[in-house]
């Protein structure tokens, strides 16, 4: 462990005695997923609540705190494919961290990365509303992170935050998407600079630090609850859904999620190997701790209107509540106050299995024409929510300041 680390840990024990009682409440939290499930197939055992990512943590508070945060994003503004050179103009320390940042783990295989593009064009559609209507809006009732995201600067501008989230989602799913002329790997070092960024801003947020039940935010514990409302919740959902999947396609599909978490800078051994293992993991992490909190009732609010403005005949909020209701299920959404609609909520529970048979095998299936193209439409405003990037190009950067009217 380092003496960034170290040190943190020590910070952390106040934070431990003040959560002593809940811990003891909910020993669920506690960590007990084994190693040997990893792509490293061993490690240490130590819980990721107190695992950050030291190498770029430390960089990004000097940078922020010596005011060079703006010199930072204005040199990445065109630092965008994989195989560019790094920016000349950022400070040789960023120079050098952004050079490391972007090399492939040594056990990447980018054959088997490119069959998951094969995965992802085929399944494209379904992955752009899972990405939006499952894992986007499962992020408000996971309390970390709509704290953290409510209190930073993501909940001052939430549609800049999610399409810079989407960036993400649609840079993984690219052709190449790390080889040289992909985007991903920056996509992913960028990321990191953001959330170290995060890291060192959200503690001077006084409505954070009364909210929050950490000391520091954006744990590799949290990341990988991250990972898991994406990754294994969307595998979950298309198994749900019966799609077939050739056994190649969905190694490969977890090979580009084990790449990405490890280029967010997840340690091998907290990354699951198998699907078996992951969805072992998510129930461990994810599933117990969802719920809602002010912050995420709020974001889940503002989620759902941000459709309110397209142009889209069928689909209205409330199809966008049931259809977040349908994905969730009652227990989430009733926690995060979405309203029940008594004829859509079945229609949608009904229809959007056959919907999904009827794409997939072109069966003659009973939905009537109305029905299907309001799936049609809602797929469409999705991605428009979701996955645009619209004309401007996303840019992920380093943030320079934390929620000012939360």
């Amino acid at each position: 462990m380092g003496e960034l680390n170290r040190r943190r840990l020590l910070k952390a024990g106040g934070a431990l005695s003040a959560l002593g009682a809940m811990t003891v409440a909910a020993p669920s939290t506690a960590w007990s997923w084994s190693p040997a499930g990893s792509v490293a197939g061993t490690g240490a055992g130590l819980d990721p609540r107190w695992v950050w990512d030291d190498p770029v943590d430390s960089l990004i508070a000097d940078v922020i705190d010596r005011g060079d945060a703006q010199l930072v994003n204005d040199s990445m503004k065109r630092w965008i494919y994989n195989g560019q050179a790094v920016p000349s103009g950022a400070p040789a320390d960023v120079q050098e961290f952004m050079n490391s940042a972007i090399q492939l783990p040594a056990w990447a295989d980018l054959e088997k990365l490119d069959v998951a593009f094969d995965f992802c064009e085929k399944w494209g559609l379904y992955l752009g509303v899972l990405y939006g209507m499952n894992s986007g809006m499962m992020s408000t009732a996971i309390p970390r992170e709509a704290r953290a995201v409510y209190y930073s600067k993501g909940g001052w501008d939430l549609k800049d935050r999610i399409s810079k989230t989407a960036k993400l989602g649609k840079d993984i799913g690219d052709h190449h998407a790390y080889r040289s002329d992909g985007k991903m790997s920056v996509t992913c070092a960028r990321t990191r600079m953001t959330h170290a960024g995060v890291r060192h801003l959200l503690p001077q947020s006084p409505h954070w630090v009364a909210a929050a039940d950490e000391e520091i935010p954006i744990s590799q514990r949290d990341i990988m609850v991250t990972w898991h409302s994406l990754a294994s919740s969307v595998w979950q959902k298309l198994m749900e859904w019966d799609i077939d999947v050739p056994d190649d396609e969905a190694e490969a599909y977890l090979h580009l999620w084990q790449v990405t978490a490890s280029m967010l800078g997840v340690l091998d051994e907290y990354i699951p190997a198998t699907w078996a293992d992951a969805l072992a993991q998510r129930e461990q992490i994810l599933v117990p701790l969802l719920g809602a909190t002010p912050e995420g009732i709020k974001l889940a609010d503002m989620l759902l209107d941000l459709g309110k403005n397209l142009d889209a005949t069928l689909v209205t909020r409330p199809v966008l509540e049931s259809f977040t209701r349908y994905m969730l299920g009652n227990k989430i959404t009733d926690s995060l106050k979405i309203p029940r609609h008594f004829i859509l909520d079945p229609t949608i529970r009904t229809g959007w299995p056959i919907f999904v048979k009827i794409r997939e095998f072109g069966l003659n299936l009973p939905l009537s024409e109305k029905l299907y193209w309001t799936f049609e439409e809602l797929i469409r405003v999705v991605v428009l929510i979701y996955m645009s990037e619209g004309i401007e190009p996303i840019l992920i950067d380093i943030p320079t300041a934390n929620n000012p009217n939360p």
